[in-house]
This record gives structure tokens, C-alpha cells and sequence, in this order.
């Protein structure tokens, strides 16, 4: 009988007022904290690494993965052993794209005329610095980046590797990566713009500025069905400029997480800037029957990237309204 006592992860939420009705936070939402939180963010260091998709997504095959980034075409394969390899995805012969050659025993082979890539120097060809966390792949850009480079890039601190259930959703919008940061960085939106998804959202503390104590933390049931949610407390972090981090504090699935990463696919200060959003999320619960979601992860993982696609159809089009504020010199402030 010493045990704890078991409750349920969801809560009846008593009838409350309707949406237009709820508490206004837009005093709250103050420009200058969000300006000031996204100028710490850029400040911080990312060792000119980017995320460019999901570990799943670069498949061990005869097919490469490709991605654009900062305006420079790269290519991903794996080896026959697994391991990841990066490198510029223009064919340094005659220009062919690497994306569309085949992978041969782990050897990236040109579909133009055969030059073979195993992954080191060759023929002109140079390879990039490239990290698989086992949630998603990064490659190091020094070209793009134009900082002081690192030997890793800043991974935020997840639920212990095989304890949850991860997804990565991918959309791509019209803006720079500090508008998706500054979407992320405007918690008081949540309640307001996601009301299929969040209620009874309030920040109970406000970051500082201060490297031990520059977080958002907010109140906030995530709703499920009807008037059935699930309570929780969460923190906002940026730990690098293009990376906004969710970690759940506090009530159902303590220590899971939302990354959301900001990766430009065009150059700096391009005329039509587009970003991509590759957002993991993974789940994690101590309740002995989270198990059984862990065991149907496959299934769960459809339904997880359909929810983060709902959310940020709606954000998306709040980071791409900023952009476009910015870039006419119609932006509020």
C-alpha cells in the first residue's frame, strides 16, 4: 500500500470561458522582451552546424539524401556500415547533381560519368563535417556558417536514448530562421492561435537574461478531446540561434521535448528567403504502460507529425507575416 497512487494523465477541464473571452496577453507579450530574447539567442554559438533532417530520412540504400542549405547543395549517404557522409552536392566535374546519383556498397557513384565518392577527398571533391544524434542529421557549413567552427553541434539534452518515442516533422516557409526563433520565443500566442491545441496558457516566469536563467516557463493544458486535457508545465530555451527547445518540467510526460531547428535554405539576405522547419519531437513517459506507445512508435509517429504540421501551418504563417514586415520596414517597434 506504500506505493504512489495512481492518476489518471487526464483532466476534466471545468467549462470555462470561450475563446475571445479568455485573458488577453498581448501586454504581456511585451516586443521588446522577444526582441531582446531572440538577440541573446543569435548571439550564442552554433558552430556553423545545421540540421537537415530526420536520422530516419538518410537511409541506408542506393538512393542519397539532399538538401539545400544557406544556398549550398549537399549530399548525405551511409556507408555499408551505416555511417553517415556529407559533402557538397554539386558533382565537381561537370556540375552533376550528387542528390539524383545512386549509392553503390556504400559508395556514392555519379550518374553523369562515374566518379565514386566513398566519402573522403576526391577527384576536387571535399567532404563535410557531419553528426547523426540518432534523431537527426547535422552537417557542419563553415562557408555558410562563417563562425568560429566545432568539433559537434549543440544537441539539446533529451530523454534517455530507447526511453521515449521520437518523430520529426519538415515544412518549409518564406522567412529567415529568426522569425521561426521568434515565434517560438512569443509563448503568449499559444492559447490565442492554437486553441485546438492549448488552453488555460499562462508564463509564469520570464527569462532574465542570464545563461542559468534565460527561459520562458509556462502553464499550459495541451487539449485532447472535448473539455478532456493534460496539464503541464514547460520551459523555453534558445540554446543556439536557429534552435528553440520545449522541455516539459512539471505533470504528464516530465522531460520530454520539442526542438524546433531553423535551417536556411537560402543564402544570407536573399530576396525570397526560404527555411525549413525540422521539428523532433520525443515523447517520454514513467508511467509503466507508456511501454505499449514505445512498442507501436510507428504508428504513433504519423499521428505526432500530424499535429506538429496542424501547429505550424498556423506558425508558419506568423513567421512569414513577420518576414515580410521586416523586409518592407513595416515591423511594429
Amino acid at each position: 500500500m506504500g506505493g504512489k497512487r495512481w492518476s489518471p494523465p487526464l483532466r476534466r477541464r471545468p467549462s470555462g470561458p470561450d475563446w475571445a473571452a479568455q485573458a488577453p496577453t498581448w501586454r504581456q507579450a511585451r516586443p521588446a522582451l522577444v526582441a531582446d530574447a531572440l538577440e541573446r539567442a543569435s548571439a550564442r554559438p552554433s558552430g556553423n552546424w545545421f540540421v537537415v533532417g530526420a536520422s530516419r530520412e538518410v537511409r541506408a540504400g542506393d538512393r542519397p539524401y539532399g538538401r539545400t542549405v544557406g544556398g549550398l547543395e549537399v549530399v548525405l549517404w551511409r556507408s555499408d556500415d551505416g555511417g553517415l557522409r556529407a559533402g557538397p552536392g554539386v558533382c565537381p566535374h561537370l556540375g552533376a547533381p550528387l542528390r539524383d546519383s545512386r549509392v553503390v556498397c556504400g559508395t556514392l557513384v555519379c550518374h553523369w560519368h562515374g566518379l565514386a565518392l566513398d566519402g573522403s577527398a576526391s577527384g576536387g571533391w571535399q567532404p563535410f563535417p557531419v553528426h547523426d544524434d540518432g534523431v537527426l542529421v547535422w552537417v557542419r557549413l563553415d562557408e555558410v556558417g562563417g563562425e568560429e567552427p566545432t568539433e559537434l553541434p549543440v544537441v539539446p539534452e533529451r530523454p534517455v536514448a530507447g526511453s521515449g518515442v521520437d518523430a520529426v516533422f519538415t515544412a518549409v516557409g518564406r522567412c529567415e530562421p529568426q522569425d521561426v526563433v521568434a515565434n517560438r520565443l512569443d509563448p503568449w500566442h499559444g492559447s490565442w492561435f492554437h486553441p485546438y491545441s492549448f488552453v488555460d496558457l499562462s508564463v509564469v516566469r520570464e527569462p532574465r537574461g542570464g545563461e542559468d536563467d534565460d527561459a520562458f516557463v509556462v502553464d499550459v493544458s495541451f487539449r485532447v478531446a472535448g473539455r478532456l486535457v493534460v496539464p503541464v508545465r514547460a520551459e523555453f530555451t534558445a540554446p543556439e540561434p536557429r534552435t528553440v527547445v520545449m522541455r516539459i518540467t512539471g505533470g504528464e510526460g516530465s522531460t520530454s521535448v520539442v526542438e524546433t531547428h531553423a535551417t536556411p535554405l537560402t543564402r544570407l539576405n536573399h530576396d525570397h528567403p526560404r527555411t525549413a522547419v525540422v521539428e523532433a519531437m520525443v515523447a517520454t513517459s514513467q508511467r509503466p504502460g507508456f511501454a505499449l506507445a514505445r512498442a507501436v512508435a510507428p504508428v504513433l509517429r504519423p499521428l505526432m507529425r500530424r499535429t506538429a504540421g496542424r501547429l505550424w501551418r498556423d506558425d508558419l504563417a506568423y513567421a512569414q507575416r513577420r518576414w515580410t514586415l521586416r523586409s518592407t520596414g513595416r515591423f511594429p517597434g
